[in-house]
């Protein structure tokens, strides 16, 4: 008798949930008219920070963007959160030009700071805009508190910036922005080795869970390894850049950054977060509304701690035991304590995917037309089992028909779908809309040659504004689905168009019922280059 096998696999995933209001803020006196941001803890009582502030006049030179003085590093000590004190940090490391963003081991004999890449006799490289490059720099302290051997790390580039240093608790990686060729987005975080011989490893990029298609920026990392970070494209940001969290699993992978909510974010530049060692405060930098200067330091105190609950992602996928095909359209049924939550109907690649908690026991099953079903019982209590196999009795069911997969509606070519809806002012991907996700997967991977534009629509209700914004993220929330799938992100982009098609009479003004909205929140993948399919429309 054939037998369908039935593979799964565990993957832990801890995800942060940012509370309302989990924070209390305060503007620091410190601050001035120029940019004051990017705290680092010097010891226990002292902070270095950059300053526009420079009042020196043998170097009172602006810098042409803001017109301000360029950055200096700061030194000052710290007095109930407020920053007093405030003087030049060294003269050794403080140029004419931009120093900044400055991070130090834990006995204070070694800095990593961001400088513009500037040479004696040379001056300073440009970019192919005008725009002066920045780079990272390492000085050490000697015996009489002298820095010396300011000396630029070996990894920099002419060609590009790389900024914004922070070492991890064993200060065997450095974390740092850079804009380098190959990244996701306009710049993107980045981690190399820090080898016992002082040697340095090859940089790496964190992924596109951390890295977006915009800017990433000014990683942290804190004593427990969880990286903070800014960004302007991760989902359910409140305007411009925002601070995330994330964490490293086991296998090197970053789990869904979580937006740390309001006060710590606010609707312009939020960014360069710090926590003091052992403690449950630090600082943060902004530019929001109500402050002192361009960007401000503000002091913040974690008022209940961070909530990370633990959850895991189910992986598997089924096959003929003796053919070992994998089999697509067969149905996996979760359970949870004896009750079905979940059904995944699998790829053409025979894969399924569930969300399933820690912690908590299951029951999966495998079935499909003319297959004996099977199941298996597994438990999430044990975190070290991550793969646990099934048998299933298998009668092969007869060929069926084929199912059309492209269709033309008011002259664009489709993949032939059911309609992907969105719950009002919402852009996560609901279970229904995730099976038809992967039919879009399993055409593109059929038809590697496809170009597709993952395009999102609104219904009327809201302004239009809003709902090219709404529409935009539904869109890259898609996109986003389909690229973790295994999807090069070159073959499918996304896009928002709001209100602008709508698909039925449900215009401003007219009056219609939730149902006859939900139809106008849909999102359709049109071909781009429909030329090569013609035959199989």
């Amino acid at each position: 008798m054939k037998k369908l096998i039935l593979i799964v696999s565990f993957i832990c995933s801890i995800i942060c949930y940012a509370q309302e209001e989990n924070y209390s803020i305060k503007n620091l006196d410190v601050n001035t008219e120029y940019s004051d941001f990017g705290v680092s803890y010097f010891g226990d009582s002292t902070v270095i920070y950059s300053s526009s502030k420079r009042k020196r006049t043998i170097k009172k030179k602006t810098w042409s963007p803001n017109k301000q003085p360029f950055l200096e590093l700061y030194r000052g000590t710290i007095d109930n959160v407020e920053i007093l004190n405030s003087i030049n940090f060294s003269k050794l490391i403080n140029s004419k030009f931009h120093e900044s963003n400055a991070t130090f081991t834990k006995d204070l004999k070694t800095v990593y700071f961001s400088g513009d890449n500037y040479t004696k006799g040379k001056g300073v490289k440009r970019d192919t805009t005008g725009y002066v490059l920045v780079q990272l720099f390492m000085a050490n302290v000697n015996d009489e508190g002298q820095w010396t051997n300011i000396t630029k790390l070996p990894f920099n580039n002419d060609n590009y910036s790389s900024g914004h240093p922070t070492l991890n608790n064993k200060e065997d990686k450095l974390y740092f922005t850079s804009n380098m060729p190959g990244g996701y987005g306009m710049t993107d975080i980045y981690v190399v080795d820090i080898f016992a011989d002082g040697t340095y490893g090859e940089p790496q990029n964190l992924g596109p869970q951390v890295n977006t298609k915009g800017k990433e920026m000014f990683p942290f990392i804190d004593e427990n390894d969880v990286l903070y970070f800014s960004s302007d494209c991760q989902p359910y940001g409140f305007g411009e850049l925002d601070i995330y969290a994330t964490k490293q699993a086991s296998t090197n992978e970053f789990y869904y950054p979580v937006n740390l909510g309001t006060p710590i974010n606010s609707e312009k530049d939020d960014f360069a977060i710090v926590y003091q060692i052992g403690k449950n405060k630090g600082y943060f930098s902004s530019n929001r509304e109500g402050g002192k200067g361009d960007d401000d330091i503000y002091a913040f105190e974690e008022l209940t701690p961070v909530k990370f609950e633990c959850h895991q992602t189910l992986k598997g996928t089924i096959q003929n035991s003796e053919t070992n095909e994998l089999l697509s359209k067969a149905k996996v049924s979760l359970f949870k304590d004896n009750e079905l939550i979940e059904e995944f109907i699998t790829t053409e690649n025979g894969t399924f995917e569930f969300a399933i908690d820690c912690k908590s026991n299951y029951k999966i099953t495998g079935s499909k037309n003319s297959f004996k079903s099977d199941s298996k019982e597994f438990s999430t209590l044990d975190q070290d089992k991550l793969t646990v196999t099934s048998k299933l009795n298998l009668i092969p069911p007869p060929p069926g028909p084929k199912i059309d997969e492209f269709t033309v509606v008011n002259g664009k070519v489709l993949i032939k779908i059911n309609p992907i809806y969105f719950d009002l002012n919402k852009f996560d991907i609901r279970p229904d809309a995730a099976l038809e996700l992967e039919k879009v997967v399993a055409i593109m991977k059929k038809y590697p040659e496809l170009i597709v534009e993952g395009g999102s629509h609104t219904d009327s209700r809201g302004s239009s504004k809003y709902n090219e914004t709404l529409s935009a993220r539904r869109a890259f929330s898609t996109v986003s689905y389909i690229v973790k799938r295994g999807i090069s992100a070159d073959r499918i982009t996304s896009k928002g168009y709001g209100e602008s098609e709508l698909v039925n009479r449900c215009k401003n003004g007219i009056k219609c019922s939730k149902e006859e909205h939900q139809i106008n929140r849909r999102t359709e993948f049109r071909i781009v280059n429909p030329v090569i399919i013609k035959s199989e429309i």
